[in-house]
């Protein structure tokens, strides 16, 4: 790796160069992060507390929240800290952890969301085989599942990005280590590493977001034939996984499915899937999911209850 590597460790530009507007995203961002953090774990503490939530969805929803935990958690500590910093760096490793992490996280993310949309299909479509489909084991390791294929994916992507040398410059002009912004930074060729770094990841995103898309237009129409109760509570949970689908499948392709370019607002768009996207997951899942209020309701009063003992 010496051989390989001159650079040592990076140097983000980071947010803004501005001072004032530095401290202000720092208060911005760290009640954001708290907000994820208590909002997605609230959503894992209620399912697992919860015997009315014990179907598949909720149980593929526990994982999804504990991933947007460990997704937000590889980015936005390194941010915060950075805002209060003047030189911001990162050690080569540092940074390498970071963009496996980052890859590993989010694309458990994906396959996870991918296995939510085949659960609404059968829940909808196959409706008298769903336990049986649908059983616990079944759920097991389709959990395991995702995360060896997120693991597989986001090794693949650390194996590209360690062919790529190093030797100066090491200012990477973003708020984490990327896949554009290393690649500016190498001093070869990046042409054939870079079009298998992007074919890896954005072919996830976009074969994923296909896949989804393709399962909601055949529960679509499979609800034509439901009667209208049926039809709004069918729609009800799908249009809060479809809303979550899209906050996070639309800035990645944008992100991952062109050339090794990078576009001023590339950070802010890195901003709404690093950061507002896992904010708002428990913010959807909960507002627009009534067995969820009403559990998040009875934990509560049960909080209370052992408060006043």
């Amino acid at each position: 790796m010496a051989n390989t590597y001159n650079v040592t460790e990076f140097i983000f530009l980071g947010l803004s160069p501005n001072q004032d507007v530095q401290r202000v995203c720092f208060v911005i961002f760290l009640l954001l992060y708290l907000a994820i953090i208590l909002g997605n774990s609230l959503i894992v503490l209620t399912v697992v507390t919860s015997r009315s939530l014990g179907s598949p969805m909720y149980f593929f929803l526990s994982y999804l929240s504990f991933v947007e935990i460990c997704y937000s958690s590889t980015i936005v500590p390194k941010l915060l800290t950075d805002l209060l910093t003047e030189r911001k760096t990162i050690p080569l490793w540092g940074c390498l952890a970071q963009f496996f992490f980052m890859h590993f996280f989010a694309g458990t993310e994906i396959f996870l969301l991918t296995v939510m949309a085949y659960d609404r299909y059968v829940a909808i479509c196959k409706p008298l085989n769903y336990t049986t489909i649908m059983n616990q084991q079944v759920c097991m390791v389709l959990v395991g599942m995702a995360w060896v294929g997120a693991f597989l994916h986001s090794l693949s992507q650390i194996l590209l990005v360690f062919q790529l040398p190093f030797c100066g410059p090491n200012v990477i002009d973003h708020y984490f280590c990327d896949v554009l912004p290393l690649l500016q930074l190498a001093c070869s060729d990046t042409l054939l590493i870079g079009l298998l770094i992007v074919a890896n990841g954005g072919t996830l995103s976009v074969v994923s977001f296909v896949v989804l898309l393709v399962s909601y237009v055949v529960i679509l129409l499979h609800l034509r034939t439901r009667s209208s109760e049926g039809r709004r509570k069918a729609l009800s949970t799908c249009g809060s996984h479809i809303t979550v689908v899209m906050l996070f499948f639309v800035p990645c392709v944008f992100i991952y499915m062109r050339p090794s370019t990078t576009l001023p607002a590339d950070k802010m768009v890195a901003v709404f899937y690093t950061v507002v996207t896992p904010l708002l997951n428990p913010v959807i899942y909960s507002l627009r999911n009534a067995e969820v209020k009403k559990a998040m309701k009875r934990l509560w009063t049960r909080a209370m209850k052992l408060g006043g003992t």
